[in-house]
């Protein structure tokens, strides 16, 4: 009877031991399956190791225009949210406003237009210069 039951018991154990194999090879396979298989890096965003700030890559400060068709134009050209659409009476009204508090609405953010218009590689001159080609276009 001992010895039966010593069979059965190595038998259970190798089974149990068979089986939490499988289990651990089956969850290394689930985990494999349902990995991510890319990931998302914002141009300017550091932290991940992504992209550099295309300033730095260029060499210097860009153009209004450069920051307009880049980073500007999905709004304002479009007049997305209440954005101020390029080319019109829009920014003749908010250039009576001065430069510099138009500067200052861009990098806090106005209404729904986040803070530096989500351009977070652009400097402050760079903004400045993207406001200027915007209100210029205007007149």
């Amino acid at each position: 009877m001992k010895k039966i039951t010593s069979v059965l018991f190595a038998l259970g154990l190798s089974i149990f031991l068979g089986t939490s194999a499988q289990a651990a090879n089956d969850d290394a396979a689930v985990v494999e399956r349902i990995k991510a298989v890319g990931s998302v890096c914002i141009e300017g965003d550091t932290s991940c190791g992504g992209a550099a700030p295309v300033a730095a890559a260029s060499g210097g400060t860009r153009t209004g225009e450069e920051i307009y068709n880049g980073k500007c134009a999905g709004c304002h050209a479009t007049g997305a949210a209440g954005a101020p659409k390029y080319g019109t009476s829009d920014w003749a009204e908010r250039g009576s406003k001065g430069l510099g508090a138009l500067l200052e609405s861009a990098i806090n953010g106005l209404n729904a237009m986040p803070p530096r218009g989500l351009c977070a590689d652009c400097s402050d001159k760079e903004l400045r210069n993207a406001i200027k080609y915007m209100v210029e276009s205007a007149k």
